[in-house]
C-alpha cells in the first residue's frame, strides 16, 4: 500500500487523492499541514528533499514527488491516459500548461487572499489579470470540447487542471465570467463523484 503525505488544502494534492480514488488504488493519506511547517521538518525533510507536498512513498521505501509526475505513474495504463499518441500529447500539453502558467497564478492568488488573509491592495496585481487570461484560454477550449484536452472523456489532464480551477474563486476569480469553463467544472465533479463547488464552499 502507498502513503500520501499531502494536505488536504493543496489543489495539488487532491489530484494525487482524486487519482487514486478514481483507480482504486489502495493508499494510505497522511495530512502534513503546509501553516504549520510541517513541509521543513528534518523528518520530512529526509522524505522528500524539495520539501514540498505531495510525495508518495513505496512499499519499499522509495518515493516520487511533483503532482504530475505521481498521477501519471499512478493511472499508467488506465483510461485516464489515452492510448493514441497524439491525444496523449495534447494531454501532457495541458498538464505543463497547467504547471506553468494556471498554477502559479491561480493557485498562489488563492493561498495569499484566502489562507494568509492579504487585502487585494496588497497582492500583485499581475496574478489577477494572468489567472484571468488563463481562464480565458480554458474557456476557449472548453467551447467546443467537454474535457480539456480534445476528446470524449476526462483525463489526467482534467484532473490536473480541476484542482485549483474548481476553487478559483477562493482567490477572487468568477467563474460565472467563463461559462464553458463553469460546465467543465460540474461536469468532471459528476465525473469524480466530487460535491459541486457551489455546496463544497458552504461545507
Amino acid at each position: 500500500m502507498i502513503r500520501i503525505f499531502g494536505d488536504s488544502i493543496s489543489g495539488n494534492c487532491l489530484k494525487v487523492k482524486w487519482v487514486g480514488e478514481r483507480l482504486g488504488v489502495a493508499h494510505e493519506w497522511i495530512e502534513i499541514d503546509i501553516l504549520k511547517g510541517e513541509t521543513r521538518t528534518d523528518a520530512f525533510l529526509a522524505l522528500n528533499p524539495f520539501g514540498q507536498v505531495p510525495v508518495i512513498q513505496f512499499d519499499d521505501g522509495r518515493t516520487l514527488s511533483q503532482s504530475n509526475a505521481i498521477i501519471l505513474h499512478l493511472a499508467e495504463g488506465s483510461d485516464l491516459i489515452p492510448d493514441a499518441a497524439f491525444e496523449r500529447a495534447k494531454m501532457f500539453e495541458w498538464m505543463f500548461w497547467e504547471q506553468y502558467s494556471h498554477e502559479p497564478t491561480i493557485a498562489v492568488r488563492r493561498f495569499q487572499k484566502h489562507y494568509l488573509k492579504k487585502s487585494d491592495d496588497a497582492i500583485d496585481a499581475d496574478l489577477m489579470a494572468k489567472g484571468r487570461r488563463a481562464l480565458g484560454r480554458m474557456e476557449m477550449a472548453l467551447i467546443s470540447s467537454d474535457f480539456i484536452a480534445g476528446g470524449a472523456s476526462l483525463t489526467l489532464a482534467d484532473i490536473s487542471l480541476l484542482a485549483y480551477t474548481r476553487l478559483a474563486h477562493e482567490g477572487g476569480f468568477d467563474l460565472g465570467e467563463f461559462p464553458a469553463v463553469h460546465a467543465w467544472v460540474a461536469r468532471c465533479e459528476r465525473e469524480l463523484g466530487l460535491p459541486h463547488v457551489h455546496e463544497a464552499t458552504h461545507v
